[in-house]
């Protein structure tokens, strides 16, 4: 059941719910999400960023969601978030993943569709969807740079002219969310969603989505989303799990055991996504 993202976001797309894709940071992680999907019967996109192939290498992860896929019954994706090169996405598509992202978002227009086209003429003669984006996505993607100063959204003309001249398969835009923790109450510009989503044919993303309201995203959903992307939440309700079984066992050397803590935490948390996302049973 390891596919690629194409028909899931389609479906997504026809039918107005949202695929969700929650980063994974080791085998807890790949195995915690997988159980959400299969017990919402919910498909489901896997992915990686740039730093955590720091950690370990995309074989490890191809390796690890490979095996989860082959012994689920719900579609199964694995996706490289915020590829930061032509490079890094060739190297994940040779590596077995199934989808990749191509991050331009940071240099000048002209460049992302070129560094986008680049990426996207190869997924299309490969069978690799690609996603790219445009505008952006407040805050700091793990290791990458900061989003930096200017108006952090995405244009609907800029977004029409660049999907149409790179060939990308989905595309995420900036919309007032922003990677890492709220300091606050997040905002999304739902009349800027609804623009882009009027103007583009592909399903469209929603990045730095830990920490908004479940309403702001269902309405995100019904203006054109297609795909919600998770990490920060994971992190943080898998270490609060690990570290709260071991104060109340500090005596434990058996690291399965608070792990397994932490893995229920994610379980519940990505169901309950899933769910938000209405994409629970449409596997």
């Amino acid at each position: 059941m390891l596919v690629t993202t194409t028909d899931m976001l389609k479906s997504a797309q026809t039918n107005h719910y949202a695929v969700g894709a929650f980063n994974v940071e080791n085998l807890e992680f790949v195995m915690a999400v997988v159980k959400a999907a299969e017990e919402k019967r919910a498909p489901v996109i896997m992915q990686t960023t740039p730093g955590t192939l720091k950690y370990a290498s995309m074989e490890y992860f191809y390796g690890m969601v490979r095996a989860a896929a082959e012994n689920a019954s719900v579609p199964v994706a694995l996706h490289l978030d915020h590829g930061s090169s032509f490079d890094l996405c060739m190297q994940a598509m040779h590596a077995g993943y199934t989808s990749v992202m191509i991050d331009g978002s940071h240099d000048p227009f002209e460049e992302n569709i070129a560094k986008t086209e680049a990426v996207a003429r190869v997924g299309a003669a490969m069978g690799i969807p690609v996603e790219a984006e445009l505008g952006k996505v407040g805050g700091k993607e793990d290791d990458g740079p900061d989003s930096g100063q200017g108006n952090p959204f995405t244009d609907p003309d800029e977004a029409e002219e660049f999907v149409w001249r790179t060939g990308c398969t989905s595309l995420a835009i900036g919309v007032g969310t922003a990677h890492g923790v709220y300091h606050g109450t997040p905002h999304i510009e739902q009349d800027i969603v609804k623009a882009i989503a009027a103007r583009v044919d592909v399903p469209l993303v929603l990045h730095g989505t830990s920490g908004v309201p479940d309403e702001q995203v269902r309405e995100a959903i019904a203006n054109g989303i297609c795909k919600v992307n998770y990490a920060t939440e994971l992190r943080q309700v898998y270490t609060r799990g690990f570290m709260g079984y071991m104060a109340e066992n500090p005596e434990c050397f058996d690291p399965k055991k608070p792990a397994t803590a932490g893995m229920a935490q994610i379980t519940k948390l990505v169901g309950d996504h899933m769910e938000n996302l209405g994409c629970a049973g449409r596997a």
